[in-house]
């Protein structure tokens, strides 16, 4: 099959090469999906899982990316829940190879039925940016109707999720990033804009929940906005920052089958929309995950038309 690996972490993405992989072979409870979209996150190149398996052993040349969507093409000794022939999208397992490939073996309870009217490019572009946001606001941040969110990078991948579900949600939106995002955010949801290089974070004033993508001397500044009782809640690593009266938690992204599917009916129904920046296919993934330009929206790597 065709896959995209990388071998070299100090090369990050201009170290990714296009080569022929054997087809996995799924393990108990794995299915074997055959790809038709994948997403990327560059910030995975610098993550331990891409190189090195679960005792740490090195696994290089590995097979980056870990959204999927696609169909399930063979089931694994005892797998159950999915059926050959199935649309699926989801999560690939942090320390196995990845979606930019023809075919990956991911484990069944990682993946959700993908529904017919929801494209396998769209699909692809759903699993990181929205069970982050779905987990940080509601599981970690335990949002409440009425409650004010501060969302940073509000126009971005993760952040476009976060403010469209925590206006659904009932809560009032304050989103930041550069100027030129103002539009975007409030189209999305924010009810205030913040643009971090001219505008004052402290004149937002008291907020229940912060959503941090960034960390540093953002995140502290952020911290001191939180009412008694709210919660910082980041993406970015262990806080560097806490409220005076409140929570500090970072996460990582789970698989979540009933997550997934509320998330994909979401978007059925027009509640829910994605960023889509750029489509390629996986003879130009290459070319297409080392832009020349800034890309506004995530990349989804077309494996099949």
């Amino acid at each position: 099959m065709k896959a995209i690996v990388v071998a070299d972490q100090a090369a990050g993405t201009a170290g990714m090469r296009l080569t022929e992989r054997p087809v996995p072979e799924p393990a108990g409870n794995d299915v074997l999906v055959e790809i038709h979209a994948s997403g990327f996150t560059p910030g995975e190149l610098d993550w331990d899982t891409t190189w090195t398996d679960r005792l740490g052993r090195d696994r290089t040349p590995s097979v980056p990316g870990h959204e999927l969507a696609g169909v399930v093409c063979a089931l694994g000794y005892g797998t159950r829940g999915l059926s050959v022939g199935q649309r699926v999208f989801g999560l690939a397992d942090w320390t196995r190879d990845g979606t930019l490939a023809e075919y990956a073996a991911v484990e069944a309870r990682n993946l959700s039925p993908l529904p017919g009217d929801v494209d396998f490019t769209v699909g692809a572009s759903l699993p990181i940016s929205g069970l982050t946001a779905w987990q940080g606001l509601f599981v970690h941040g335990r949002l409440q109707v009425g409650q004010s969110v501060l969302v940073h990078g509000a126009a971005g991948g993760v952040g476009s999720m976060v403010t469209q579900l925590a206006r659904a949600a009932g809560a009032y939106v304050i989103g930041t990033g550069r100027a030129g995002d103002r539009q975007a955010a409030v189209d999305l949801g924010a009810h205030e804009f913040v643009d971090l290089e001219d505008d004052s974070l402290a004149d937002v004033g008291a907020v229940d929940l912060v959503f941090d993508i960034f960390g540093g001397e953002i995140q502290k500044r952020s911290s001191d906005l939180i009412r008694a009782g709210g919660t910082l809640v980041t993406i970015a690593g262990p806080p560097e920052a806490r409220p005076a009266d409140g929570l500090a938690i970072d996460f990582v992204v789970e698989a979540d089958r009933g997550q997934l599917s509320e998330i994909a009916q979401r978007v059925r129904d027009g509640r829910l929309r994605t960023l889509i920046g750029n489509v390629a296919s996986l003879d130009d993934a290459v070319a297409a995950l080392n832009p020349t330009e800034r890309v506004k929206g995530k990349t989804i790597i077309r494996v099949r038309p």
